[in-house]
């Protein structure tokens, strides 16, 4: 047995219109509540009124006074929903206009702290340029003699100014690249012998730190296209972030495999630290290390991996990081063969 569906009424379309009758004064409190009672008779009896029927059935009210009552409702009700949503569009147009306002200060800072980084980089750059040409005339010995322990100071001071070239290039190429200036000098490169240039470049500091650094790299690789400077500092970065990461004892791997004819995988494996799933995406961060600590173990100002994404993104690549905390990472991508041209 089905029930059978109420016919819809505008009273349907109102909410508590016993107590707008009553504040109007078109029925006591009383009548109310006589009204009420019947109506819980009538649903206990399986019929379903709604209350202004029951004043009718009570001759509590009459249908012109009924509908009178509906429709005052109904009108009020529409006018409190268009107050509503007027003052919701008041409201989003705010908060629009508050965005908005928020993303121009947000790209006026960006643009000025992009300015200021490629001023004091050029800045910083010159006085460099003669500490390290002075350092160089004295450790020549063209300056004079030097005792044994002055070449040993000296040459800590030219390791020194080196890094310090290194990090100013850093700052320089964020500089670039938040302008959306970075350039691309595409040619004909030979990754293998990229991949085993950079592995020399950086054997020595690996064995300070007593981690092994080697290539593992497939024979007949096609040539990719690509910026082969732009490259070198790419693998060399990585190399660089696993050998840092990585303790005493650790290896890092430098992997270049033929996927197709039109693709190969460059990728950088460490059996370092690690990163901690959830803080995957924060390497990316510029001026951001994990070990964000004043005391930090690990040196560098937190640009190294931001700079090397935006390198392979300009390349039309993406890199793929996989980490494990406390058993190695991962950092891979994939470049175009020049038969994919």
């Amino acid at each position: 047995m089905t029930e059978k569906t109420p016919k819809l009424t505008p009273e349907m379309l109102v909410p508590r219109l016993g107590d707008h009758l009553v504040q109007q004064g078109h029925i006591s409190k009383d009548d109310l509540k006589k009204a009420l009672s019947y109506q819980q008779e009538k649903i206990a009896r399986g019929e379903n009124i709604l209350i202004g029927q029951a004043l009718l059935e009570l001759k509590i009210t009459t249908k012109e006074m009924l509908d009178q009552a509906v429709t005052e409702q109904i009108i009020q009700l529409r006018s409190a929903l268009q107050a509503t949503n007027r003052n919701l569009e008041r409201r989003v147009q705010e908060r629009t206009a508050e965005l908005q306002n928020a993303l121009k200060r947000l790209s006026e800072l960006s643009e000025l702290k992009a300015n200021f980084i490629s001023n004091i980089s050029h800045e910083l750059r010159t006085p460099l340029t003669h500490i390290k040409g002075y350092f160089e005339l004295l450790a020549s010995k063209s300056l004079g003699p030097v005792t044994e322990e002055q070449a040993h100071a000296l040459k800590v001071g030219q390791r020194s100014t080196s890094q310090l070239e290194s990090l100013i290039e850093d700052l320089i190429m964020v500089s670039i690249t938040s302008r959306g200036e970075l350039t691309l000098k595409q040619e004909v490169v030979d990754i293998r012998r990229i991949a085993h240039l950079t592995v020399k470049a950086v054997t020595e500091k690996a064995e300070k730190r007593d981690v092994t650094v080697h290539a593992v790299v497939d024979k007949h690789l096609p040539a990719v296209q690509a910026d082969s400077q732009k490259t070198i500092w790419v693998l060399g970065q990585l190399l660089d972030n696993g050998i840092k990461f990585t303790p005493a004892g650790g290896r890092v791997v430098l992997r270049v495999e033929h996927e197709s004819d039109k693709l190969i995988t460059i990728s950088v494996t460490d059996t370092g630290i690690g990163i901690p799933p959830e803080q995957v995406a924060e390497i990316f961060e510029s001026f951001h290390q994990l070990d964000g600590a004043a005391t930090r173990r690990h040196g560098g100002m937190g640009l190294g991996l931001l700079l090397v994404r935006q390198i392979v993104e300009a390349h039309g690549s993406m890199l793929e990081v996989k980490s494990a905390e406390g058993r190695g990472t991962t950092v891979k991508f994939p470049l175009l063969t020049t038969s994919a041209e």
